[in-house]
């Protein structure tokens, strides 16, 4: 039945719209729903319509006022777009003084399911203890959905009192420590938490939580690491609700169980704190990773990670990695059927909206709800290359139709259905010299391209949603949590009223990509990876051969514990390593300068691996800088994959007419039955062609190649060790890079030995990416 508000408005904007001269036409440019917007949001009367004043003033009223507290609101996004659009980025200082705006004050029956594949800073810290999923973007939407409403009547408190309680909370959850802190009570002292703006229930509540951390042994250790206590305080309402024999870290913890008290936990927290139950939850509580594949085929794994690379080449694909066949909470599947509105909300473009849809059923699930609203808010900002993949002209701005064939690229299904109108502001309305700033950060701006994106089969909706203040204050372009909830309660009043346009059919998208789970083969979750780096590198030695000793020593204590605890953090930050990939690695050595005698006359590389007994050797001053250690120990690592490998390794000179005109490299490999490697002998046939290594016809497991006059020369381990660091972190072997750059040039046939060089490159690339690190694409089908 149409209620009487909804029957007044749309007699309401009858009226307005049937007029030839509509009042709305003396507004500013852009569909009706955009011109009713900018009313709502506080556009002036032009001067020459102010005897339309009255009638601008009903419809704003009417649609300021239109009741949307029936409404279910699902938001899905990541950690700061998500939370500022939710109830402001609680992350920030000024939060604490004003908490109570966004969607969360306009929409009462508001959830927000927020991606879990953050890996970076305490959240990646707290990933090495627990078997959970990441916590810090729940944590910061968690705050953020704290509401003065739930507050006031849980509590019995004023406004005033309710704001204190927003300000401690803030105050507590955001709270991070470096050193281990003593106690529970000098935590608490620590955090500067004043815990007599609490309700005595709620004080209570959360001096268990952190009683908890010092009581529990997984708890204890984790308290060791640089971490955020909102963070460690939702671990702790989670493993309330684990049975004691979960409480320790073990391959057989149970899936389910973990789910269970995860969603029980953040429920919990959730009502202690003021907000709803399901307020925030998880997309999945199966551990998960952000992939990022590259235009030249190196897949890199880790949000953090891939955030901060600096590949030089377009994103082709983004993928997430689960550690087992995903689960979806049934309170998401719930609320995803109920939703009367859905919205995906801004944030980084690989690691918040497209992860949350590559769950297997979730995005589905948006498509089945029919009857729903579903929006789209555009990002304001892409990092630069972020989505070249996706893009005909490089080259030129960024659009919002880009953004979208992004989407479009990377989730299974495609954007049929999971959203119909896409919120974007005027770049006109942002000043040059912010702009100018952004660019220096290497942030471009998404322009909107109007006819493109109605052409996907979207409406595009303009209008003034960042912040007028943060623009002011700090030259800040963020969206404004109040204008952005005003717009979507105006665009439900205008979609009641049956005002609201509706896009038309997609006429640029007529098949979509299909692709399966990506699971991992070894179902090994972060802390598992963890213990099992830290425990396989406890069975090794460390050893330091100085100036005055005939033969390496083994390190004193502290020295040990510092480069054992560096080794560790190289592993740990370079997901894509695997523990197995230590098998060969017996020891390491780090050589003082004058004991240094390996031959240089191919590289200044200073490490390599020595089969002879199984120790990566690193020359001594390379570990007084953490890059360069991190380099040197990538190189050796990654030559140690090939262990005992070669048998006999000799030059042979090459005359001509009596002079010298080159060498040839001999290479003989060692039988299959006592060959010691991390590869098959087929393997590294495959590898020792791919260095230009020609197989003799006539002896088996001779490999030799040619080198011309005084020209340099890689060695197959050596090249092994670097394209390994490289792949890694482009950053390690810059001199890898150069080679590789010649798969960013257009391939010119008119030069057959250019098609060659990079056929071999990205032979040698898709090698690394499958063998060495064993990732393999999931199929792509279309489907029309």
């Amino acid at each position: 039945m149409v209620s009487n508000e909804t029957k007044s408005l749309q007699q309401l904007l009858q009226g307005l719209t049937k007029k030839k001269l509509s009042p709305l036409d003396f507004l500013a440019k852009g569909s009706v729903t955009e011109r009713v917007i900018s009313l709502v949001l506080g556009e002036a009367v032009p001067p020459g319509a102010l005897g339309l004043n009255r009638e601008w003033q009903q419809l704003s009223a009417g649609l300021r006022d239109f009741d949307v507290s029936d409404l279910t609101v699902v938001v899905f996004g990541g950690g700061t777009g998500l939370s500022n659009i939710v109830g402001g980025d609680s992350r920030r200082p000024g939060w604490r003084h004003t908490p109570f705006t966004g969607l969360k004050e306009v929409f009462p029956n508001l959830h927000s399911i927020v991606c879990v594949t953050d890996d970076g800073g305490s959240t990646g810290e707290i990933l090495k203890d627990f078997p959970l999923v990441p916590l810090g973007d729940l944590r910061h939407v968690l705050l953020s959905s704290i509401r003065k409403t739930t507050l006031k009547n849980k509590f019995q408190l004023d406004d005033q009192a309710a704001c204190g309680v927003a300000s401690g909370l803030h105050t507590l959850f955001n709270y991070r420590f470096i050193s281990p802190p003593a106690s529970a009570e000098q935590l608490l002292a620590d955090s500067t938490t004043d815990l007599d703006l609490f309700p005595e229930s709620l004080a209570d509540y959360l001096c268990e939580l952190v009683n908890r951390l010092f009581g529990d042994q997984c708890m204890t250790r984790a308290l060791k690491r640089p971490q955020c206590l909102g963070n460690l305080l939702l671990a702790a309402a989670i493993y309330t609700n684990l049975p004691s024999s979960l409480a320790a870290i073990e391959p057989a913890t149970s899936r389910k169980q973990v789910q269970a008290a995860t969603m029980k936990g953040l429920s919990e927290l959730s009502l202690a704190i003021g907000a709803e139950s399901k307020s925030v939850l998880p997309c999945t509580t199966t551990s998960a990773q952000l992939q990022v594949l590259y235009a030249n085929g190196v897949l890199v794994t880790g949000e953090c990670k891939s955030g901060s690379a600096s590949r030089g080449y377009p994103v082709g694909r983004a993928l997430v990695e689960f550690s087992d066949d995903p689960l979806l909470p049934d309170e998401v599947v719930e609320l995803i059927r109920e939703a009367d509105v859905i919205i995906m909300a801004p944030g980084s473009l690989y690691s918040s909206i497209i992860p949350i849809l590559q769950v297997p059923g979730l995005a589905d699930l948006i498509r089945q709800n029919k009857t729903a609203l579903k929006l789209l808010v555009a990002n304001i900002w892409v990092q630069k290359g972020e989505t070249d993949a996706t893009r005909d002209a490089p080259e030129r701005k960024f659009h919002v139709s880009d953004l979208i064939l992004a989407y479009d690229h990377n989730i299974s299904g495609g954007i049929q259905g999971l959203f119909s109108h896409v919120l974007t502001l005027d770049l006109a309305d942002i000043p040059g010299s912010v702009l100018q700033n952004y660019a220096i950060e290497e942030k471009e701006p998404i322009y909107l391209d109007h006819s493109r994106v109605r052409e996907l089969g979207l409406e595009p909706v303009e209008a003034y949603i960042f912040s007028r203040e943060l623009l002011q204050q700090r030259n800040v372009i963020q969206h404004d949590p109040v204008s952005l909830s005003l717009v979507v309660q105006v665009l439900c009043g205008l979609r009641t009223g049956g005002f609201l346009s509706i896009p038309a059919d997609n006429e640029l998208l007529p098949f979509s990509r299909k692709f399966s789970a990506n699971v991992r083969s070894d179902h090994m979750i972060p802390c598992l990876r963890y213990e099992e780096i830290r425990r396989k590198l406890e069975t090794i030695d460390f050893k330091l051969l100085a100036l005055k000793s005939s033969h390496a020593q083994d390190m004193a204590a502290d020295a040990r514990l510092r480069i054992f605890e560096r080794i560790v953090e190289i592993i740990w930050r370079h997901p894509d390593i695997h523990p197995d990939h230590l098998k060969f690695v017996s020891g390491v050595c780090l050589i003082d300068t004058n004991c240094w005698k390996r031959c240089q006359e191919w590289d200044n590389v200073f490490s390599f691996y020595d089969p002879a007994d199984g120790y990566v050797k690193i020359r001594r001053d390379q570990s007084e800088d953490p890059n360069r250690l991190e380099m040197a120990f990538l190189v050796g690592l990654g030559q140690s994959l090939l262990g005992n490998y070669a048998e006999e390794k000799r030059l042979e000179d090459v005359s001509f007419q009596g002079d010298n005109v080159g060498r040839i490299y001999c290479l003989t490999v060692r039988e299959e039955h006592r060959l010691a490697c991390f590869f098959s002998a087929a393997e590294l046939d495959v590898f020792l062609k791919l260095c230009r290594m020609y197989p003799s016809r006539e002896q088996e497991r001779l490999y030799a190649r040619l080198v011309n006059g005084e020209e340099g020369f890689t060695p197959p381990g050596l090249l092994f060790g670097l394209v390994f660091a490289w792949y890694l972190d482009n950053r390690f072997a810059p001199n890898i890079d150069y080679k590789m750059s010649i798969m960013k040039h257009e391939l010119s046939y008119l030069i057959p030995e250019q098609v060659r060089i990079v056929g071999r490159r990205e032979q040698l690339i898709r090698f690394f990416r499958e063998n060495v690190f064993g990732r393999h694409l999931p199929q792509i089908r279309l489907s029309a």
